[in-house]
């Protein structure tokens, strides 16, 4: 390798040029942002499109519509970036008490790459706008207004215990965005509010490894008002009732969520950390996603047409 062409020195090491320089802080910065973006719940936003679509499709092209695609891709990533982005920056007093800032997530420390990214993604959302049907924009606009004003004042709803819990009722608004796209129509009442239901056990849930920082910065939230023991009664509540409101729709969509209301008990009664348990759910809730979206595609490909 010839000294000239600027990659090794006179002792036929790899030079650092400004271009390389530039290129490791473009990966560091890449990774930073995914990693904020927390990729372990990426399918909390872009699982209800899936199930959204699956529910509200009636032949396979309607499953395969670009703006699907469209959609989950933006729910995937983009806009976990600019819910954990704001979440990161109006917590960042907060976070140094959090454990989890350590190895699990990232603390935000004041770089301007995270308010940049956050606003390219708010921009990238809006540009959905005009894409999708009108009938699916209040889904949005909500979507955008809870994911926003969920962190960042003036509202501030995780500051405010039970606020905090109904307002993550926003992981269930991209699922009924595009459930109005397919549609053309909105999604079952009682679909909403089984959904909306669960989330609130979700988020609550989550909560509960978070109840010593927050105490511990002065934070109230739905756990730190209730305790542990209350809390995990609060989101087997949630969940049960969840259910229930699926079986008015479908006796089929609610048996599965009885895992939720299951599971957290049998965590309340076993010697598993709570800090440890919360990141098993990322994988519960696929799994039940998963079941209720084959279930309802059944509607449109019977069981019977692929099997031997």
């Amino acid at each position: 390798m010839s000294r000239r062409d600027g990659r090794v020195d006179s002792r036929g090491w790899p030079l650092v040029t400004t271009a390389t320089r530039s290129r490791a802080t473009t990966l560091v910065r890449v990774r930073y942002l995914l990693k904020l973006s927390r990729p372990r719940f990426w399918p909390y936003l872009a699982g209800p499109v899936v199930v959204g679509v699956a529910g509200a499709a009636a032949s396979v092209p309607e499953l395969f519509a670009p703006i699907n695609f469209l959609l989950f891709g933006f729910f995937l990533v983009p806009a976990n970036v600019q819910l954990y982005g704001v979440n990161d920056v109006f917590d960042q007093d907060i976070d140094e008490e959090n454990p989890k800032k350590e190895d699990k997530e990232v603390r935000y420390g004041g770089d301007r790459l995270v308010p940049a990214a956050v606003i390219l993604s708010s921009l990238a959302g809006l540009a959905l706008f005009p894409l999708v049907s009108r009938v699916a924009w209040p889904y949005l606009v909500a979507y955008f207004l809870l994911a926003v004003e969920y962190s960042a004042p003036p509202f501030r709803f995780k500051t405010t215990p039970f606020l905090d819990s109904v307002s993550n009722g926003l992981y269930i608004l991209p699922g009924a965005a595009a459930y109005a796209v397919v549609a053309g129509s909105h999604p079952p009442l009682s679909a909403v509010v089984g959904a909306w239901l669960w989330s609130m056990g979700m988020h609550t849930f989550s909560a509960i490894p978070d109840i010593e920082p927050d105490r511990a910065a002065g934070i109230e939230t739905t756990a730190t008002v209730l305790g542990e023991t209350r809390t995990y009664a609060y989101c087997g509540v949630m969940w049960l009732a969840a259910a229930v409101a699926f079986a008015f729709l479908d006796t089929r969509i609610a048996l599965p969520l009885l895992a939720y209301p299951v599971v957290v008990f049998g965590i309340y009664w076993s010697e598993v950390p709570v800090d440890r348990a919360y990141w098993w759910y990322p994988a519960l809730n696929t799994l039940v996603g998963a079941l209720l979206t084959m279930g309802l595609l059944t509607r449109i490909v019977p069981p019977e047409a692929v099997l031997p």
